[in-house]
């Protein structure tokens, strides 16, 4: 169905409801849209107030994001029941009248990106509200390398972590200047990343980077990359992070964490000739032995911690430094998502 014949079809559903009488302030009119997810069917709706609502069928126990309440849309979870069944619904609401005509449109949208995810309708959702609200927001400078790099080697690490548990971008705290880039609590992980580096030496930022958390662990990663500039090779920067979206179960919040990060997917463009070929990844396990600055470690020498802005270097290719088995590193991996649980 084209686009013109779609925004019809719903435009003649929101007049047949709004011709219907008004119920009770908590019914709202439904219509059945066309169309079949793994979760139901979407439908319009009116309320008694005559405003448009767009319902998307969900799992009953999904929490449905925050921070969309007006004063023109307004989204929320909705049980909807009559005689037949019971169903729960991300209601979204358009609360101007004025912008009826826009929101058609909006919701066209939805229902043809819902075509390619019908298991999951809600993120096609969150996938359209993002893409228009990126049509109004403006440019940002560009991530420099070192950036670009770092950002890549936390992603690497989430895709592993998201084959686990598709929630584990829950957990991914670096963006919001968290220590640790990534934390339950009780276990933490934390990635360096250098490109076309002939020695393992990262350079650690402040005396809390490498200090576990109280009563738990913490890993280091080092990840080696190499850029490469043909097509054929290695891995996308943006291939990466759309692996990430299509892997964890809320899009809108990983693409909120990247733009906290510095990368706005809507300018996926801008990077697409950035490519990395993965040289090691090794995981460290940071326990006693292992070179570090710490405030816990200066506070059991007797020493005073008053020296700020502490940064420093180690060197990770020492005999005395094992990284860990495969093995290793999937129970590591697998008991960090059982913490976040």
């Amino acid at each position: 169905m084209s686009e013109p014949a779609f925004v019809q079809l719903v435009e003649q559903h929101w007049t047949a409801l709004e011709a219907r009488p008004a119920s009770a302030e908590n019914r709202l009119r439904v219509s059945r849209l066309p169309g079949e997810t793994d979760q139901g069917a979407l439908a319009a709706a009116v309320d008694h107030e005559g405003h448009r609502h767009l319902l998307v069928p969900v799992n009953t126990r999904l929490t449905i994001r925050s921070g969309l309440d007006g004063p023109v849309l307004r989204l929320r979870k909705r049980p909807l029941e009559d005689e037949d069944s019971y169903q729960t619904y991300a209601d979204l609401a358009c609360l101007r009248p004025d912008m009826n005509d826009l929101f058609t449109k909006l919701c066209v949208d939805v229902l043809s990106t819902v075509r390619d995810v019908p298991a999951t309708p809600v993120k096609a959702l969150y996938r359209v509200l993002d893409r228009w609200k990126a049509l109004f927001q403006s440019s940002g400078p560009l991530l420099g390398p070192e950036q670009l790099a770092g950002l890549f080697g936390e992603l690497h690490v989430l895709d592993q972590l998201l084959e686990h548990d598709p929630g584990a971008h829950r957990i991914w705290v670096g963006p919001k200047g968290h220590r640790h880039d990534f934390s339950t609590g009780i276990g933490a992980v934390e990635v360096k990343t250098a490109v076309d580096a002939s020695r393992r030496r990262p350079r650690i930022h402040g005396l809390d980077q490498l200090e576990a958390p109280a009563g738990g662990s913490l890993c280091l990663v080092w990840v080696g990359l190499h850029r490469i500039t043909t097509a054929a090779g290695g891995t996308g920067f943006v291939e990466l992070v759309e692996r990430t979206l299509r892997r964890c179960d809320d899009e809108s919040a990983l693409l909120g964490l990247l733009a906290e990060a510095g990368y706005r997917h809507f300018e996926a463009d801008r990077y697409r000739d950035v490519r990395y070929g993965i040289g090691e990844e090794l995981w460290f396990d940071v326990g006693p032995g292992f070179p570090r600055l710490t405030r816990g470690a200066l506070v059991a020498a007797g020493l005073p911690v008053s020296v700020l802005d502490v940064e420093y270097t180690i060197d990770l290719s020492v005999e005395a430094l094992t990284p860990l088995t495969p093995e290793q590193v999937s129970r590591t991996a697998r008991r960090i998502i059982q913490e976040s649980e």
